[in-house]
């Protein structure tokens, strides 16, 4: 584009945004015309009615004990779970004024094409295919009478052991937030107006990936500065790429319960952040609200709508104690009516009082159906592909050597296409998918024969929930698994968890693999036969009895729909890994939690010798106080050789300065493949105490065979911002590190100077 195009784009940019803005503006407008009109005409009961989240079975609305689809005729009902025509048709022909129903759904990664679970997406690095796997989401969603779903989770997690953790981006909030404003973009689009997008709801404000212990529904407990620099940027991010609604968490902070907290939900969310959108809070918290003793029902009620909690969902508090808390004076009308045009408003933006039946019309036609398409399966795979991390292949037996006659694949978790789906699948469909066995003989074709032997069963006296008394049961199975695998040239292990071992309420004290699975690959090692481990989990595993035993491990998560083909295309060399961890895998349970972006201690292992008074774990070798993975590693079938790092500066003053960091990248492999290149910096004196390394900048990029790249990034005071003391967010003169490498373990560095 030559300088006199540039001139004439400006130049039309420059009339048509006063326009956009003016015509925005008429709409909104109008929108508020419309509500006030609709809001002068409800009763009390309406307005608390479109505060209240449904459930199905039997919610009780004011003085009443009605059904739910009666609740919905009377106007009492805002929002359900699932989508039902009929509902719908009760709310808007029967009801008093014909409000429409709000249909959401948890529709977490996937909804009948199920993507990788959104840790493992995580892992892929790539915005844009993760922001792809939102818009498919919301297409098959929406076409079933979806119009919100409950989703993104972007609540960081440094602890393995708390089961959620599969369902969100890990342990960094930089990473984080870009991934949540991904998934925003995917589910709203650009506008709300498209009948293939659908409502946002960031989830769980706030804190909640901090529970103690790892268990879920815990308290949690940090400072403020602790909370603005570590915990909080995600939802931010969330918010400022206008994610339409949020969550409350189940957790305290503070001491106060995130439903009813007035700092989180009014000073934070709306003051600070200038949240537009409503709040709900997770089921049935707040009546949990009194579990935590801090009031009775009623008291509750006042703290949830006081903080300014939106919607209630599933308690029916909000039904059962506003009329008498505004009859008392303990709330005031505006407290109701507030939340309740908000509600309104989204419904509004979202085209339902135009046309209620717009999602639900798509369901009655199943001619329309997008459910499960090809091209969805297709991104499903490439997404999975890309989200599956090669842990080891130390004397190279991946990718799996042409002319295979004979492949065992064996293991608890190879057996069941389902198992591969993860936690929070919403409307899982088979009908599509394939066992590892099935996918490796289809790649490897009819020259190679692929045998299965389940080996052991998935666990043996695994706690109360999961208990199996199958010892002798296993050891038959080992027994003929052996048997398989002598047969066979190579074997691929298949184990970890399955689906139903994490999620909600699925916290883990021990993360490692149980015992039966450990001695099926004890036999199997025994074997002397080639033995790639898959780990197949919905969280980081304790995998170290395995990286001393085993040359190949491939960490490929739960990953949906096409987990199995994915599987497949990366130990067959398809696909050449390039995925990178987003938690930090611990050597020892005990080290939990473990993450990256730890602060300084005043006695620092490594930098005393010797190594006596320093922050370490006496019973181990002083290395292996480190992750035995750490965040941001992953190998590929190539490797990359990184050197001549390098600035354009070593000084820089000032807001409007910058400095660009270079170092050369090559790729020393014969395969094409991709390297997601990492630059992270420490901030060398602060007047707070500062992370060792943080995350601030990644590319994932291309390489042919042989290729070298010059791999650049630009440095802004921007990146160099934190939360002080005083919880202002600003940069300090100083001394910093500029770091790039293929992970935050491996890392050149660089010093310079910023002053302002």
């Amino acid at each position: 584009m030559n300088r006199t195009s540039i001139k004439y784009l400006l130049a039309l940019i420059s009339i048509c945004l006063p326009l956009l803005s003016a015509a925005a503006k008429d709409d909104e407008a109008k929108m508020n015309r419309f509500i006030d009109k609709l809001m002068s005409k409800m009763t009390l009961a309406e307005k608390i009615g479109q505060l209240n989240l449904g459930a199905g079975g039997n919610p009780m609305v004011i003085n009443s004990n009605l059904g739910l689809e009666e609740s919905v005729a009377q106007g009492f009902v805002s929002s359900c779970g699932g989508a039902d025509m009929n509902l719908q048709r009760l709310a808007v022909e029967e009801s008093r004024l014909g409000i429409p129903i709000l249909f959401g759904l948890d529709v977490i990664h996937g909804y009948a094409t199920t993507f990788p679970i959104p840790l493992a997406c995580s892992c892929s690095w790539n915005l844009d295919l993760i922001e792809r796997s939102a818009q498919i989401a919301a297409k098959e969603a929406t076409s079933q009478g979806i119009s919100w779903t409950w989703s993104p989770m972007v609540d960081i997690a440094r602890d393995p052991r708390w089961g959620r953790v599969a369902e969100g981006a890990g342990e960094d909030p930089y990473l984080g937030g870009l991934i949540a404003q991904a998934m925003v973009r995917g589910y709203q689009g650009k506008s709300l107006d498209s009948d293939s997008t659908l409502l946002a709801c960031f989830k769980h404000f706030a804190l909640y990936g901090a529970a103690e212990g790892g268990r879920d529904y815990n308290t949690v407990d940090m400072s403020r500065w602790y909370m603005y620099n570590f915990y909080l940027p995600p939802y931010k991010a969330a918010v400022e790429a206008g994610c339409g609604t949020g969550m409350s968490s189940f957790n305290v902070v503070d001491g106060v319960p995130a439903t009813g907290n007035e700092f989180l939900l009014n000073d934070l969310l709306r003051g600070e952040w200038g949240f537009k959108g409503f709040m709900v809070s997770d089921a049935n918290s707040v009546a949990e609200i009194g579990f935590h003793r801090v009031g009775d029902p009623e008291e509750a009620a006042r703290l949830s709508i006081t903080a300014g909690l939106d919607m209630d969902m599933g308690s029916r508090h909000y039904l059962l104690y506003l009329v008498k808390l505004l009859n008392e004076g303990k709330i005031t009308m505006e407290m109701i009516d507030t939340p309740c045009r908000r509600i309104l408003e989204a419904k509004y933006r979202l085209g339902l009082f135009d046309d209620p039946y717009r999602y639900l019309r798509q369901k009655e036609d199943p001619s329309k159906s997008c459910l499960l398409s090809d091209s969805h399966v297709a991104e499903a795979r490439k997404l999975a592909g890309e989200s599956i991390v090669l842990l080891k292949n130390s004397e190279g037996l991946l990718p799996l050597k042409p002319g295979l006659k004979n492949v065992a694949v064996i293991g608890p978790i190879g057996k069941d296409a389902s198992q591969l789906f993860g936690t929070w699948s919403c409307r899982p469909d088979g009908s599509k998918s394939h066992t590892v066995a099935q996918a490796l003989q289809t790649a490897l074709g009819e020259e190679c024969k692929v045998t299965y032997s389940q080996g052991c069963l998935e666990t043996e006296g695994y706690g109360d929930y999961y208990s199996v008394d199958g010892t002798e049961q296993s050891a038959s199975m080992i027994e003929e698994a052996v048997k398989v695998a002598n047969d066979a040239e190579v074997v691929i292990a298949c184990v970890g968890e399955p689906s139903g071992w994490s999620g909600e309420v699925n916290s883990r004290v021990d993360i490692s693999l149980p015992p039966c699975q450990k001695a099926l690959l004890k036999a199997l090692k025994e074997t002397g036969k080639p033995v790639v481990v898959v780990v197949m989990n919905g969280r980081p595993l304790v995998l170290s009895d395995e990286d001393a035993a085993f040359s190949a491990i491939v960490e490929v998560w739960h990953g949906g729909t096409s987990a199995a083909d994915a599987i497949s295309d990366v130990l067959t060399g398809k696909v050449n890994p390039s995925a990178k961890l987003t938690m930090s895998f611990p050597r020892y349970k005990a080290q939990i939690p473990i993450f990256y972006n730890h602060l300084h201690t005043g006695r620092p292992l490594g930098e005393y010798n010797p190594p006596a008074f320093v922050s370490k774990y006496i019973d181990i070798p002083l290395e292996n106080n480190s992750p035995l993975y750490p965040f941001g590693y992953g190998l590929s079938y190539n490797t990359y050789e990184y050197s001549n790092l390098r600035v354009d500066k070593t000084s820089a003053k000032g807001e409007e300065d910058s400095i660009v960091v270079s170092m050369d990248v090559k790729n020393n492999g014969s395969l094409e493949g991709k390297e997601i290149v990492q630059l992270y910096i420490t901030d060398l004196i602060a007047s707070t105490s500062r992370p060792v390394i943080e995350l601030k900048g990644f590319q994932k990029l291309d390489f042919k065979p042989g290729e070298t790249r010059t791999v650049s990034f630009t440095v802004t005071p921007e990146l160099l911002k934190f939360y002080g003391r005083d919880l202002q967010y600003d940069w300090e003169s100083g001394d910093f590190e500029l770091c790039i490498g293929p992970n935050s373990r491996d890392l050149t560095k660089v010093r310079i100077r910023w002053d302002k």
